[in-house]
């Protein structure tokens, strides 16, 4: 098992595990809110890509026996004018992504794309990782307070409609 920067020739394994996330989070959505549009699998994990890359970000992915089986992305957020209103807006990276596939999972390699992500950041200066968790996603809230991660923010949401 390794960790490395991520290669053109795993986008198929990357898409493979970004389905496979999202296929969890629709199993967990308690509002029915999410989908698997079709088009997903094909550009998802190219947008997600792109925006790692057009915001001084990594892509880091877990390979093991010449497959992807895990991966994490992150970028730098950029802050602009009105952010420093009511804001320090000190330097910060954000895991956008983190996925390790379920056959390969309590192994440790969540907790070593994490450490890798977290030294790129530290790397360029960062003060603070952020991380948007889904509310029903224990798994990951529990992932995430064990490696040191707290709430900060909250989003409530109430359906007002049919």
């Amino acid at each position: 098992m390794q960790i490395i920067e991520y290669e053109n020739k795993y986008l198929e394994d990357v898409k493979d595990l970004l389905v496979e996330l999202e296929k969890y989070i629709l199993s967990i959505d308690k509002d029915n809110l999410d989908q698997l549009h079709p088009e997903y699998r094909e550009k998802m994990a190219i947008l997600d890509l792109e925006e790692v890359k057009n915001n001084n970000g990594k892509c880091y992915i877990a390979v093991e026996n010449d497959k992807a089986v895990g991966l994490i992305m992150g970028t730098i957020i950029k802050f602009d004018e009105y952010d420093y209103l009511d804001y320090k807006c000190p330097k910060e990276g954000e895991i956008t992504e983190l996925v390790v596939s379920k056959d390969v999972r309590s192994k440790g390699i969540g907790n070593m794309l994490i450490s890798k992500m977290e030294e790129y950041f530290k790397s360029l200066g960062c003060e603070y990782v952020l991380v948007d968790v889904f509310a029903y996603n224990d798994n990951a809230i529990k992932f995430y307070d064990k490696s040191g991660y707290h709430s900060r923010m909250c989003t409530n949401i109430k359906k007002i409609g049919d």
